[in-house]
């Protein structure tokens, strides 16, 4: 039995008192994967890998020379590169494919002396927000095995929810760290766009896609940002200025102006214990002396169309590569070319990817560019232009993670429309770039998780860990 260590902190502190040993958490962690194995949180899991690199940092540890990770042992989700080792993406068109080379972030993990334990399940291609596009199976929630574990990191999130492992990483394009974070009732880190290098990322939407950790505590998550981030020449899109450590995290203090969206509370479509979880808390803030004002965002409506216009369109794209031809799956029924391209791609695709290529398609077409696709860019830049002006005005924005707790797996939704409504207050920090987090909220009557998140300005993570690290500690005491 692992004993639930909320912080490497914790975990350093047993290993120098002689209470534990690496190799020992990860024994115990293998067997809470085997007890939970039905969750079906990871697609594969590293064993006899992960009890070598064990007893590796462990004779680090003794010898003094161990890194900044030793000790923590870590999920990655399976659209992450790890030479030598398969990488799916969740998907059959990529059933035993096998990494030809590391991520940066994978490198810099083990750098640090991060055991890695598994790949965890994900929506396919990261795409969804219920861990039921896989082709591996739907991930189940800790808290509540009939319930979704929220996607598309389920499977790290759930990984992390039932002590599979002490932290996992994902990736968030339009809330994928953030929402499963919230579903299970952790803290999940989407970073300032570019933060964290993509290179060695299975794509989805690239000008979205965020690597982030999901954790038990804030300081971990400080922890794993100054791991991963900072400038690579793999990623041009990563931004290039050097990093500068969060450090050790101080919890916030000092009043704060604090804006939350009048539209979360007065939607319809955003569950009652959802809104009493954030007007308790807006009203713990204002006790504490904070400001905490209502502002409307006149843009609420079209987060989510102008995301998915945008990100089915990079889709498309991206998802151009799997064809039958290079690597991956190929149909065993293929006779020619044409066919090959055609039937690897019907058949190795799930239904969700599909429809998303064929709407990325659609908006990028002659005739329809300009009408969606260009448009969307337009209405991206005003939001991303709202959301910097109202964070000149205030210094962070709150907003419930999702509308509603962890929904039941199998929820028959006639229209996909209705389950993309779920990344309604996700979409906002994706759009424009900036960091965000989900704080786990408490639970609600039925026991279901409630996450609680926060947006800042552009590369203010150190200060919206601190303000977190002290919110958790006002809401928890």
């Amino acid at each position: 039995m692992v004993k639930n260590y909320t912080s490497l902190v914790d975990i350093r502190a047993a290993i120098t008192n002689g209470d534990v040993t690496v190799e020992s958490l990860v024994n115990g962690y293998l067997n809470r994967i085997d007890q939970f194995a039905h969750l079906n949180a990871f697609n594969e899991v590293f064993a006899a890998e992960a009890l070598e690199q064990a007893k590796a940092v462990d004779a680090k540890l003794h010898a003094g020379t161990a890194g900044k990770l030793a000790g923590m042992v870590i999920g990655i989700k399976d659209n992450i590169s790890y030479k030598g080792h398969k990488v799916s993406a969740s998907s059959k068109i990529l059933d035993g494919f096998t990494a030809i080379f590391s991520s940066t972030i994978v490198e810099r993990l083990l750098a640090e002396d991060a055991v890695i334990i598994g790949r965890c399940n994900c929506d396919e291609f990261a795409m969804g927000g219920a861990n039921e596009n896989s082709y591996f199976g739907p991930v189940k929630n800790f808290a509540d095995e009939t319930r979704v574990s929220g996607g598309s990191s389920g499977g790290s999130a759930v990984a992390v929810q039932a002590g599979m492992c002490h932290a996992a990483i994902g990736t968030d394009t339009g809330g994928s760290v953030r929402q499963p974070a919230a579903f299970c009732g952790a803290i999940g880190l989407k970073p300032t766009y570019g933060r964290i290098s993509r290179h060695g990322i299975i794509a989805y939407a690239s000008s979205f896609d965020q690597v982030g950790p999901i954790t038990n505590s804030v300081s971990d998550a400080a922890l794993l940002l100054d791991v991963m981030a900072g400038p690579d020449n793999y990623d041009g899109t990563a931004i290039q200025q050097p990093y500068q450590p969060q450090g050790e995290l101080k919890p916030s203090t000092g009043a704060k102006k604090i804006a939350y969206l009048q539209e979360a509370l007065d939607s319809e479509g955003t569950d009652p214990e959802v809104k009493q979880m954030l007007t308790d808390n807006i009203a713990k803030l204002k006790a504490e002396g904070h400001t905490v004002e209502p502002v409307s965002f006149e843009y609420l409506d079209y987060l989510v169309p102008t995301y998915y216009v945008l990100a089915t369109a990079e889709a498309s794209s991206n998802l151009q590569r799997y064809d039958g031809v290079h690597y991956g799956y190929r149909s065993p029924n293929a006779t020619d070319l044409q066919s090959t391209y055609k039937l690897s791609r019907s058949e190795g695709f799930g239904k969700e990817v599909k429809r998303r290529i064929m709407l990325g398609t659609f908006v990028l077409s002659a005739g329809y560019y300009d009408a969606y696709y260009a448009k969307a860019q337009k209405v991206r830049r005003l939001i991303r232009d709202k959301t910097n002006e109202i964070l000149q005005q205030y210094d962070l924005i709150m907003v419930p993670t999702a509308p509603e707790p962890a929904f039941a797996i199998g929820k028959e939704e006639k229209d996909p429309v209705v389950s993309y409504l779920h990344d309604i207050f996700t979409v906002q920090a994706s759009l424009a770039g900036v960091p965000a987090i989900s704080l786990p909220a408490g639970n609600n009557s039925q026991g279901l998780p409630l996450g609680l998140q926060l947006l800042t300005k552009q590369y203010a993570e150190k200060e919206l860990l601190e303000f977190s690290e002290y919110f958790l500690n006002l809401t928890t005491n």
